[in-house]
C-alpha cells in the first residue's frame, strides 16, 4: 500500500490552480488513488471500530501505525526523510476519507501533518528535521503542537510561558492547555515567550522530546467528541532542553505558529469534511431504508429537501478545501482560503451532523447508530485551530486588504 503514496504524479503537477477544479471532470489519477485507498481502508478499518474507540477514549495505535506504513503520517514530508512526498490536497483527500470512517483518528494524523512535522519541515535545520521529523512518519510516533494556555484562548500572542537561556540550555516554566496527542506524543512543537517586553514578537518555538525532565502532562480531558484522541495540558517546571532545539530564529515562534495555523485549518477543514460526509452517507442510507406511510421516507420532500441542503452544504466545502489545497501547493497566498475552508466545512459539519438526526428521528440520538457521535465530533471543528468567530475576522480582514490595494 506504500506504494500507492510513493507514486509520482503520473498526470503531471495538478497545481495549474483552480481553473483545473472549476473544470472538474475528475481529480488526477495519483490523487483518485489516494483518496480511494483511503476510503477502503477507513470502510474496512476505522468505521467498524469507530464507536468502541469513542466509547472507551481507546487511542488507535494499531491503525495509527497501518496508516504509517501507508505514508499516510508524513503526506507531505519528502521521500528522503521518510515521508510519502505528496502535495497537500493529496493530505486533504486522505484526511477527508479517514475522518469519514473515525473523525478522532483523523485529528491524530491531521495534528502530525500539519502541526507537528509541518512547522518542522518548514523552518527546522537539515539536522533537526532528520532528528525530529523522519521518526515520526511510520505512525510509531507521534508529535504534539503546544500553542494554547489556559488563560490565551483566541489571543495566542499572550504567551505567558517563559523560556531563558541559561548556559548552553533554554529553562521553560509555564503550562500549555488543550494538547491535541498529548498522551502519546514523544516531542513536540511549543511555544514559549523569550523577550516580554517584545510582546508577540518575543516569542520563540521549541522542539522538546516527550516524555523529558521538567515536562509532565495533567489528566486526560473527558470531552464530548473526538474521545479516541488525548487532550491534556502540558506543564513545564524547570524543564531544560539544548540551545539546538529552538525551532527558527530568536523570537519568531508566533510568525511559525500562525503560518501553522493556516495550513493547519485546510486539515480541520478536511476532518470536518468527513464528519459532514460520513452524516450525510447515514441519513441518506437510513431514508432509503425507513419505512413511513407506506414507504421509504425518502420519499418525502421534508426529507429529499435535508437531504439537498447537506449535500450542497457538504460540496461547497470540498471546493474551497481543495481551493485552499492547491493555492498552498502551487506556493501562493492561501491564508483568506483557509479560513474561508475552516469556516464552511466545520459549519457544514455541524449542519449535517443536527439534519442527519433529524432524519434518523429518535435512532439518532442512540448511540447504536452513528449519528450522535458525529454531532458531538461535528462541535469541536468550529472551536479548534481557531473558533468559527476568528476565521470570520481573518477573512474580513484579507478582504479589507484587497479592497485597499
Amino acid at each position: 500500500m506504500a506504494a500507492l503514496f510513493k507514486a509520482r504524479r503520473a498526470l503531471g503537477s495538478c497545481l495549474n490552480g483552480w481553473r483545473k477544479l472549476s473544470q472538474l471532470a475528475e481529480l488526477p489519477e495519483t490523487h483518485l488513488i489516494i483518496r480511494q485507498t483511503c476510503r477502503e481502508y477507513a470502510d474496512k478499518e476505522l468505521t467498524p471500530i469507530a464507536a468502541k474507540l469513542d466509547k472507551e477514549h481507546c487511542y488507535p495505535a494499531q491503525q495509527i501505525k497501518e496508516l504509517g506504513a501507508m505514508g499516510v503520517m508524513a503526506i507531505e514530508v519528502p521521500e528522503e526523510l521518510g515521508g510519502a512526498g505528496m502535495d497537500y490536497l493529496a493530505y486533504s483527500l486522505a484526511l477527508e476519507e479517514i475522518s469519514r470512517g473515525c473523525a478522532s483518528t483523523g485529528v491524530i494524523v491531521s495534528v502530525n501533518n500539519s502541526l507537528y512535522t509541518g512547522p518542522i519541515l518548514k523552518f527546522g535545520s537539515e539536522e533537526q528535521k532528520k532528528q525530529w521529523i523522519t521518526p515520526f512518519t511510520t505512525g510509531e510516533k507521534v508529535g504534539c503542537f503546544a500553542l494554547s494556555e489556559p488563560g490565551n484562548g483566541s489571543d495566542a500572542g499572550a504567551a505567558s510561558t517563559v523560556a531563558h537561556q541559561d548556559g548552553d540550555e533554554w529553562v521553560l516554566n509555564g503550562t500549555k492547555a488543550w494538547i491535541t496527542n498529548s498522551w502519546e506524543s514523544s516531542a513536540a512543537v511549543l511555544f514559549a515567550t523569550t523577550d516580554k517586553k517584545l510582546k508577540h514578537k518575543g516569542i520563540s518555538a521549541f522542539l522538546i522530546p516527550m516524555p523529558h525532565p521538567g515536562l509532565s502532562l495533567g489528566k486526560k480531558e473527558d470531552k464530548l467528541g473526538i474521545r479516541a484522541s488525548s487532550t491534556a495540558n502540558i506543564i513545564l517546571e524547570d524543564c531544560r532542553i539544548p540551545l539546538g532545539n529552538l525551532l527558527g530564529p530568536r523570537g519568531a515562534g508566533f510568525k511559525i505558529a500562525m503560518q501553522t495555523l493556516d495550513s493547519g485549518r485546510i486539515g480541520i477543514a478536511s476532518q470536518a469534511l468527513g464528519i459532514a460526509q460520513a452524516s450525510l452517507d447515514c441519513a441518506a442510507d437510513y431514508a432509503l431504508k425507513r419505512t413511513a406511510f407506506g414507504a421509504p421516507i425518502g420519499k418525502l420532500q421534508a426529507i429529499q429537501f435535508k437531504l439537498a441542503d447537506m449535500a450542497v452544504a457538504v460540496e461547497s466545502a470540498r471546493l474551497l478545501t481543495w481551493k485552499a489545497a492547491l493555492l498552498r501547493d502551487s506556493k501562493k497566498a492561501f491564508t483568506k482560503e483557509a479560513a474561508m475552508a475552516k469556516l464552511a466545512a466545520s459549519e457544514a459539519a455541524t449542519f449535517c451532523a443536527h439534519q442527519a438526526i433529524q432524519v434518523l428521528g429518535g435512532m439518532g440520538y442512540v448511540t447504536d447508530m452513528s449519528a450522535e457521535r458525529h454531532y458531538r465530533d461535528a462541535r469541536i471543528t468550529e472551536i479548534y485551530e481557531g473558533t468559527s468567530e476568528i476565521q470570520r475576522l481573518v477573512i474580513a480582514n484579507q478582504v479589507l486588504k484587497e479592497y485597499q490595494q
